[in-house]
């Protein structure tokens, strides 16, 4: 973190910069309105916005406000769970390099990392993995539940429904003060999630329902409830299924995102942790944040083959086309888990037969000319997370209606994590935000009933 993002407080007990030059961490505000300044403290690169609330024209005014749509420049709290440096294009979980993880650990080990807050040993590694293993069988009435869906329902809403059920399936985890409760919570709703995600696959799809295997590990599991048919033992390859691990490590948490929000504003209701993790899914459904994914390979085969890359590019210029799957609220770099996705693109098409994917081809042709174009390296425009990792869900057989269902399977860890670090935050309070209105005021009802004739 740099010395920009932090403030010193030297001997004096004055704020600094702590660049060491003595100069003071704080913001003057004059109020022009009444001639008067305020001095507001710098912390870690932020202003009380409640401080502002100083600044009145009266002493029954409210006080100043701030208004920021959509949160671009608010921070709502305070994390050690994720770092990003959008501009350098770093991601890190409880500080270890994104690169890292996807390279020496598995999915479960970064969801113990963002849950518990540092790695496991061994024998916690063993007896996490064991617990959850336990915990992937549902209850026969979740299944029955889902039957009740019609014959096409959509897998994010079967998801988000079921997801939300099981709080009554564990009525106790209302009790949100106590460890033990929230402790298997966390299992639960990591170890339920695939299997409630392939339920949803299989059910759209008209086939029977698969249980987990217990014998694998926790993405080849996943894959055999979702395409287990005859045989008596589902076997994935070892390469798809450590292909869709390291997808699960990419997504397991990315800061404050709309969906992590909504989990933490549902949360701080003090609701059961089931409730709130079926807000995040509810956010991810947006085609905004979980249906980018798809939608890039809804472009991509829109422009059907490389010599029509250059033809798109200028469509886009001119604001005739939209460009899906680059850039990024938080990233002004090459989003890092776009790199790693793209390392196991080529091995999946080879793994599945899809060498030679016309899609691949159109996507790497995009690349490369954005990239060497400076309209948009100028923008800022550079590949995301999705604009890669839809053509590795299609290698794998998984229609696109399930893309964002197989985003919320990882991003349940971070949801769980974000959820726990909110509960032992002591400046948590009920979400509610401030509005600034613009409807009518004062208006005569009896006045305008007479004017409607009425």
């Amino acid at each position: 973190m740099s010395d920009e993002q932090v403030g010193v407080v030297d001997a004096t007990g004055q704020q600094t910069n702590g660049s060491g030059d003595g100069r003071p961490q704080t913001v003057t505000i004059t109020d022009n309105r009444t001639g008067e300044s305020i001095e507001l403290p710098i912390e870690e690169g932020t202003l009380r916005a409640t401080a502002l609330r100083q600044m009145k024209t009266n002493p029954d005014d409210f006080g100043l406000m701030t208004y920021d749509p959509a949160y671009l420049n608010t921070a709502s709290c305070r994390s050690a769970i994720t770092y990003i440096d959008g501009a350098a294009g770093v991601l890190q979980h409880r500080g270890y390099p994104i690169e890292q993880l996807c390279e020496h650990s598995s999915y479960l080990e970064v969801a113990y990392l963002l849950v518990h807050g540092e790695l496991p040993n061994n024998d916690q590694l063993a007896t996490w993995t064991h617990e959850i293993t336990m915990h992937t069988f549902v209850h026969e009435n979740l299944k029955e539940f889902l039957e009740g869906f019609r014959y096409d329902a959509h897998p994010m809403g079967m998801l988000l429904a079921t997801v939300g059920a099981l709080s009554t399936f564990y009525p106790d985890s209302k009790n949100i003060g106590d460890p033990e409760e929230r402790r298997m919570a966390a299992i639960r709703l990591i170890a339920k999630m695939p299997t409630l995600a392939a339920f949803a696959y299989r059910h759209s799809q008209g086939m029977p329902y698969v249980y987990p295997d217990n014998d694998l590990d926790y993405a080849g599991n996943f894959m055999g409830m979702l395409f287990k048919m005859t045989e008596t033992k589902y076997e994935p390859d070892p390469r798809l299924a450590k292909a869709l691990d390291t997808l699960f490590i990419l997504h397991a948490d990315h800061e404050q995102n709309c969906s992590t929000a909504a989990v933490r504003a549902v949360g701080s209701s003090q609701v059961d942790p089931y409730s709130a993790v079926a807000a995040g899914v509810a956010a991810l459904y947006g085609p905004l944040h979980g249906g980018a994914n798809e939608a890039v390979l809804q472009m991509l085969a829109r422009i059907g083959g490389t010599d029509r890359v250059p033809d798109f590019l200028n469509g886009v210029k001119n604001g005739k086309e939209r460009l899906m799957g680059f850039g990024h609220r938080v990233y002004k770099n090459y989003d890092p888990r776009a790199r790693i996705i793209k390392k196991h693109v080529d091995e999946v098409l080879e793994v599945t037969g899809g060498g030679g994917n016309p899609l691949l081809d159109v996507a790497v042709e995009l690349e490369k000319r954005a990239l060497d174009d400076e309209y948009f390296t100028s923008r800022k425009l550079y590949p995301n997370v999705d604009f890669y990792s839809g053509l590795i869900y299609e290698a794998l057989g998984i229609p696109r209606a399930m893309f964002t269902v197989i985003f919320a399977i990882p991003r349940t860890s971070g949801w769980i994590a974000q959820w726990l670090e909110m509960l032992d935050d002591p400046e948590t309070k009920i979400a509610r935000p401030r509005q600034i209105y613009t409807g009518h005021r004062d208006r005569d009802l009896t006045a305008d009933l007479r004017a409607l004739g009425r």
